[in-house]
């Protein structure tokens, strides 16, 4: 039996498995997607100068709706082209155009998940006495690698020392229930997350917003990227002498509400497509983890994280 939407939502368990989705949270944004889908191919039909008129040729193979679900059932497995073609009773060549068609509608829908804490509403009240001098209202700020096929060119700037291998860098910032609030571009495994934060445009928009950022060791020196943003970092252990009592305190409590950022990198991560070595071209992953953000988000809302 090849996967087709109505077919596979019959059975909620595999359909959960394959998508990382439950069948009540795929339909419900798939309206929302498949209006998206309409005017990205009416956009794109209606260019000047077309020759063909709109309608003209073969029909496709998929439907909106599976295309959408070959796309994430994509994401989250990561087969072959010619494995993703089989599943879906399609040539290999169709899956993956529906991919590429899909990938766009499903950033944007993605992008549309993610929003910053309101000030006038997430300030926090409840901090511990060790952290409060950190920010109030806050999101945690970390990055994950993806490895990569090596590059032909300019292999050394994709070559990460920590993870002995190229890759490509990803910036997620959540806020404190574990939504992922931004994601920046994609960068060479090489830079420093620091240098991923500074060159994302994320301070600009925290500063806007009137919320902070709180990262881990790699983010020291977060605080003074701008005279008005307010960031905090764990404390690092004094050159030659123990590490103050104080200081422990506030590294526990500091992780303790550092930790959402790790627990919603490993959703991303649990889609193939961001924890595989990345078989595509560069340029589109930072739209694949807009993507997945915006599937996990959506887990969220209907209160599962799977």
């Amino acid at each position: 039996m090849t996967f087709r939407r109505e077919h596979l939502s019959q059975h909620p368990a595999v359909f959960q498995s394959m998508t990382g989705l439950t069948v009540a949270a795929f339909d419900q944004m798939l309206p929302e997607l498949v209006a998206a889908f309409a005017a990205d191919r009416s956009h794109r039909l209606d260019r000047p100068g077309r020759r063909r008129a709109v309608g003209g040729g073969d029909d496709f193979d998929l439907a909106v709706a599976d295309q959408l679900l070959l796309t994430v059932v994509w994401l989250r497995q990561y087969p072959t082209q010619e494995c993703l073609g089989y599943l879906f009773g399609v040539s290999d060549s169709t899956a993956l155009r529906a991919v590429r068609r899909c990938r766009p509608v499903l950033e944007k829908s993605g992008k549309g998940t993610m929003r910053l804490p309101d000030p006038g509403r997430g300030r926090r009240r409840d901090l511990p006495a060790p952290l409060k001098g950190t920010p109030e209202l806050a999101v945690i700020v970390d990055t994950f690698e993806q490895r990569t096929q090596r590059p032909r060119r300019s292999q050394r700037a994709y070559y990460s020392g920590k993870k002995k291998a190229h890759t490509l860098k990803s910036q997620v910032a959540v806020d404190e229930d574990g939504r992922v609030v931004n994601v920046g571009e994609s960068r060479p495994g090489r830079w420093a997350d620091l240098k991923v934060f500074r060159r994302s445009g994320l301070a600009g928009k925290l500063i806007g917003a009137k919320v902070g950022a709180l990262g881990d060791l790699g983010y020291v020196g977060l605080g003074g990227l701008g005279p008005r943003l307010a960031g905090a970092t764990p404390r690092r252990k004094p050159r030659g002498r123990e590490r103050p009592p104080e200081d422990r305190r506030y590294n526990r409590a500091f992780a303790r509400r550092r930790i959402k950022v790790g627990h919603a990198i490993g959703r991303l991560r649990k889609y193939q497509a961001l924890s595989q070595v990345d078989r595509h071209r560069r340029k589109h992953h930072t739209a694949r983890v807009r993507a997945v953000a915006g599937l996990v988000n959506r887990m969220l809302d209907h209160g599962a994280t799977d």
